[in-house]
């Protein structure tokens, strides 16, 4: 086990490797699938996993009003200065409790919100701008063209690579002319960022693939992105950086032994680098 409990994980070392061989079973059923099964697999296999791991951090930490007031907060720190046009339609993609988008929806024309499930909106009454789309994991069936500004948070690093082609691509053809998707996931150089970061030197859990930004980059250039920009920062600072400051310090880090790669972006400054905040405008 490389290093202790975090983010107030209680759980003991046994009950984390339990976890962790149930995640890596259930997640080579999924990178092992077919594009028709997996069609299916997203939803079932994840429901899977909550009913074989009830000390599961998802399912024991409950949120309080406060907290999840606290966590829209830190995504609007940055989301927000992208949301400053009137009636504007805004697409979010994995959009969990559906914190954010309800807030977004206070200001916005039109809210979507797709997600492989619709658990997740039972028990409120949503307004009448906001709309649940359910999804297979990879399409994004809102009307063509019609998005300002598309948002995912913590979800690209979930799909099988190939459906995370087809989703991206999907969320352009959604987008209006001009319109912008801005794309925040874990870097695979300062991971693993699922259970697999107490075990192994690459995730092999539920994240099936963790990017960097250079990758993430070159991706939305080929699904046609005109202009893609990175940005670091944290606590509502943050400042666009030009792609070869990444390139190169990826570059640099990738060729370091783990371990030593783990303590540099352990210090702040240079781990702020590393939490990808991508913006992709059509």
């Amino acid at each position: 086990m490389a290093q202790r409990p975090m983010n107030g994980d209680s759980r003991t070392v046994d009950q984390l490797r339990d976890h962790y061989e149930i995640e890596r079973e259930l997640a080579g059923r999924l990178r092992s699938a077919s594009r028709e099964e997996r069609r299916t697999l997203y939803t079932s296999l994840y429901d899977e996993l909550c009913r074989r791991v009830p000390l599961h951090p998802q399912l024991t930490r409950k949120s309080s009003p406060r907290e999840t007031a606290q966590a829209v907060r830190s995504q609007m720190g940055f989301l927000g200065r992208f949301l400053n046009q009137r009636d504007i339609t805004f697409l979010e993609v994995g959009p969990g409790d559906c914190a954010l988008s309800l807030e977004v929806a206070r200001s916005a024309k039109q809210v979507y919100a797709v997600d492989v499930s619709s658990e997740i909106v039972k028990g409120f009454t949503s307004p009448p701008n906001f709309r649940l789309v359910i999804s297979d994991g990879s399409r994004v069936p809102v009307p063509p063209v019609s998005v300002d500004v598309a948002y995912s948070n913590q979800l690209m690093e979930h799909l099988h690579p190939d459906d995370a082609w087809e989703q991206l691509n999907n969320i352009y053809r959604a987008i209006v002319p001009g319109g912008i998707y801005v794309c925040m996931t874990p870097n695979r150089l300062n991971g693993p960022h699922d259970v697999s970061r107490y075990f192994d030197e690459v995730a092999t859990g539920f994240h099936l693939k963790e990017y960097t930004v250079s990758e993430l980059r070159d991706l939305f250039l080929q699904v046609g992105f005109t202009k893609v920009t990175s940005y670091a920062g944290a606590k509502g600072i943050y400042i666009g950086l030009p792609a070869f400051l990444f390139v190169l310090y990826e570059a640099i880090l990738g060729k370091l032994p783990h371990k030593l790669r783990q303590a540099i972006v352990g210090v702040p400054p240079f781990g702020l680098l590393l939490g990808i905040r991508l913006v992709g405008r059509k």
